[in-house]
């Protein structure tokens, strides 16, 4: 993949040649763990295949020979690990609930019941697998993340120049970045002039100039300019090493919501099988028949199983998230689906989440002197922007090419980093470039809105000028009214871009807590300001830049037609078509399923209050308690089903 170098200054840039930029940093960022390359996701893939083709037999009426010994792969391929596992948890004196499950299931088995117990192995192996992926794949990207650094940089010495590791630099050691090089530390340009990509810390879509007193980053891309940078900061200090950190930091803190969970299925485990125990026990000791006394037992471990409690989480969690998927969001798991819609508070990233991350041009500006009109004009401009590939550059040739306009061959293609470009059109000299924009653009002009603003000129006379400006996407104000509608609050706009700019969005999509200039811990600091005031933050984001607050926030959606690797594996939801208005629909999807949820649970609690009840205080004869158990299951299972309707998502409505 070729990636070009910059020459433009605050408004424009080009490229005299392609630079190679060594892949390492983009295919690191793309080394993902394949599923099957997880032992836990193999077996319980073997465990389900086994257990759905016992199921197909089992149903049309084959013998048991036939699909018993499928069944039994499906216990032992789904069952072996969870139960190794539960053993191991014995040894150190605790008991979890997959072992009780898996207790379970055999105790199904054992009193004939062996459908039931194979579908309690397949839902707990499904389960594990997919948390195995989760946790392998943010590490993938994490170990991404800290690739994009060189590991290599060139330093300064007396004697010349020498090669180190990035690792080795210390504050203070001035550094040589040649074009096309990624910048090796943070640190201060103290020569030289250029242009820096720094997208991927600060979020800005245009390449940044940089000369003397200008700061940099690690990991950051130079135009074509060479520069001397000083060390400001140790590697382990860098601002992508700190990206890393926050990540790590903010995922930490979610577990102590695991520790609840561990500590709930404790207790539960142990207290069904003490009242396994006792049920048995008890009446042994009033002289009960040990057949009868087994058979009571086993009904209470089927009746008392989780399974229905199970069942009645994942069915409306799974559906909305098959339903999102349908319409362009991918929810990562029925966790995900579920703090989606806890939230009550949203920030939003502004490049590549509202804006398009791509600069249009927004006005032509002909200067009445010179006597050209809009298109003539923009012709000129297109003219000596065609050689190059920059964005700014291409944005004025798409513009004349919009119009229907004739592009005039250019000659002489000379670019200039910080100033722009010049070329010889028509045997004239044309530059497009800053110099001068300032003083060509009167009051109220579009710089003032947070436009880049360029000049044209015409063998050193000023024909006029093109503003330009990054896209807003056109759902942009819809979503923000929508998200205010389902929160009670407008949205805060968070991003690394200039102020002019930040409030040139906010303006258009209705918002007023706007907070610019962040770098990637500014973000993650209005997030935690707002969730320490009490609030649970929903932020959408799209850059490496954004992974950290991503990760930070209660729950967090990334932009995934141009996201960073880091931004999709960090949030919990991916927008795969960057359809602003599928946010807010999302949402509100997920606030269905957990409505639905707590409607399952008390289905299922009610069910396995009275079975359990009856079984204890009366004659609760087997089978009419795994009528009862499997009953509730399929109850709550069809109830959650409800959310694959199309009626269930309502996009755009707030």
């Amino acid at each position: 993949m070729s990636l070009h170098v910059f020459l433009y200054g605050a408004g424009v840039s080009t490229t005299l040649t392609p630079v190679r930029v060594p892949p390492t940093a983009h295919q690191a960022l793309r080394r993902r763990t394949r599923v099957l390359a997880l032992a836990e996701a193999r077996w319980a893939l073997a465990s389900t295949v086994a257990f759905l083709l016992g199921l197909a037999l089992d149903l049309s009426g084959t013998p048991w020979w036939a699909y018993g010994p499928l069944y039994a792969v499906a216990y032992a391929t789904g069952g072996w690990e969870p139960a190794l596992e539960g053993l191991r948890a014995l040894r150190e004196r605790t008991l979890d609930v997959d072992l009780l499950m898996i207790v379970a299931a055999l105790g199904a088995a054992a009193i004939g019941q062996v459908l039931d117990g194979a579908l309690l192995i397949v839902i707990f192996a499904t389960s594990g697998a997919l948390e195995a992926l989760a946790t392998a794949r943010t590490a993938d990207s994490v170990r991404g993340l800290l690739d994009l650094a060189p590991t290599r940089a060139t330093r300064v010495t007396r004697d010349g120049e020498e090669t180190v590791p990035t690792a080795e630099l210390a504050v203070g050691d001035v550094l040589l970045v040649r074009p096309g090089e990624r910048i090796g530390a943070d640190g201060v340009v103290v020569d030289g002039a250029s242009e820096a990509d720094q997208a991927t810390i600060t979020g800005e879509p245009l390449p940044v100039v940089k000369g003397p007193g200008d700061e940099v980053f690690a990991g950051t891309l130079n135009g074509t300019g060479a520069l001397r940078v000083r060390v400001g900061r140790d590697p382990a200090d860098s601002v992508i090493a700190r990206i890393v950190t926050l990540v790590e930091e903010a995922s930490r803190t979610k577990a102590p919501t695991q520790l609840f969970i561990e500590k709930v299925e404790q207790r539960y485990a142990v207290g069904i099988v003490a009242a396994t125990l006792a049920v048995f026990g008890v009446p042994l000791l009033f002289g009960a028949d040990l057949t009868d006394a087994l058979l009571r037992a086993m009904t209470f471990m089927i009746v008392a199983s989780p399974c229905a409690v199970v069942l009645a989480t994942m069915p409306p969690l799974l559906s909305a998230i098959a339903n999102a998927g349908r319409h362009g969001v991918l929810v990562k798991s029925a966790v995900a689906m579920e703090r989606l819609g806890e939230v009550d508070a949203v920030a939003l990233d502004k490049t590549g989440t509202l804006t398009e991350g791509a600069p249009e041009v927004t006005a032509v500006r002909p200067l009445p002197g010179p006597g050209l009109d809009e298109d003539e004009l923009l012709a000129l401009a297109a003219a000596a922007e065609h050689p190059s590939e920059h964005p700014l550059a291409r944005a004025i040739v798409g513009a004349a090419r919009a119009r229907g306009l004739r592009i005039e061959n250019a000659t002489d293609f000379v670019a200039a980093p910080g100033r722009g470009v010049t070329a010889v059109v028509d045997g004239r000299e044309i530059e497009v470039g800053r110099t001068g924009a300032e003083e060509a653009s009167g009051p109220g002009d579009a710089l003032a809105g947070g436009d880049t603003v360029v000049l044209v000129t015409r063998d050193g006379v000023p024909l006029g000028t093109l503003a330009l400006a990054d896209r807003l996407r056109p759902g942009a104000p819809a979503m923000t009214a929508a998200l205010t509608a389902l929160t009670g609050t407008a949205p805060a706009l968070l991003t690394g871009d200039n102020a002019r700019a930040a409030a040139r969005v906010a303006e258009a999509t209705g918002l007023t807590d706007v907070r610019a200039d962040l770098l990637p811990e500014g973000k993650v600091d209005a997030v935690r300001d707002l969730q320490d005031a009490g609030r649970k933050v929903l932020f959408v984001g799209d850059g490496v830049n954004d992974a950290p607050a991503l990760a930070a926030a209660h729950s967090g959606v990334a932009m995934g037609r141009a996201g960073s690797d880091l931004a999709l594996e960090t949030a919990d939801a991916v927008v795969v078509r960057d359809e602003l208005a599928t946010v807010a629909a999302v949402v509100r999807l997920s606030r269905t399923a957990r409505r639905l949820v707590v409607q399952n649970l008390v289905i299922a609690g009610t069910f396995i209050a009275v079975l359990v009840l009856w079984d204890l205080l009366g004659h609760l004869p087997l089978p009419l308690g795994v009528a009862g158990h499997e009953g509730s299951t399929v109850l709550v299972g069809l109830n959650g089903l409800r959310l694959l309707r199309e009626s269930a998502w309502r996009p755009g409505r707030g």
